[in-house]
């Protein structure tokens, strides 16, 4: 089942250039040229998206937009999924800024991650795939738990030394930029499996 994302993040407005070299250099047609194209990131699944702008509306970079069902204000098409290398290099600055914002709005999601994540295999665990989490700090995070839930990313900072928010974002990064054997919060081949361990 595809997901579908409802909000996304404007990463850069392409211009008229960078739409019609890009045309030629994949040889696709129909495309009026006289559309807006965007680049931008889904809020919920960090889809990476190229968008059309509805005739006569404006948009800004980091500008949240609803990509959903139903009458969209901004956003008239869902072009296509990106690849991350398809970004420009101002929608991958942009993306650098917003993740952090993304993962702060969504710190109850971030952290139920914290309290849940299970076991990928025998020897792997979901939480040793964010960098900086050994076998220790994975022990103390499972014991940690254990005692009672974690509530905010403060409290993990507190309870187990780390930084929750600043090891997402950048897992969420490697994820988007591929090659990841497994995938926790990008749409991708594997997703790791929540437990209540």
């Amino acid at each position: 089942m595809a997901r579908k994302e409802e909000y996304a993040y404007i990463l850069d407005i392409l211009t008229p250039e960078q739409v019609m070299l890009r045309e030629a250099n994949v040889l696709r047609r129909g495309f009026p040229r006289n559309e807006i194209y965007v680049q931008a990131i889904g809020e919920q699944y960090f889809t990476l998206l190229e968008l059309t702008v509805k005739p006569g509306v404006e948009v800004q970079p980091l500008e949240r937009v609803y990509i959903g069902p139903g009458t969209r204000d901004k956003i008239d098409k869902i072009v296509r999924r990106l690849r991350y290398d398809e970004l420009t290099e101002e929608a991958k600055n942009n993306l650098l800024k917003i993740l952090p914002e993304i993962v702060k709005k969504q710190e109850k999601r971030f952290v139920e991650f914290f309290n849940k994540a299970g076991p990928i295999t025998l020897k792997l665990h979901s939480l040793e795939l964010l960098k900086g989490i050994g076998k220790k700090t994975l022990w103390l995070i499972l014991e940690e738990r254990k005692k009672r839930p974690f509530e905010s990313f403060e409290d993990i900072k507190k309870r187990v030394g780390i930084d929750p928010e600043k090891l997402i974002v950048d897992r969420i990064l490697r994820e988007l930029q591929g090659g990841e054997k497994y995938y926790l919060f990008v749409g991708g081949p594997y997703t790791a499996v929540l437990s209540s361990q």
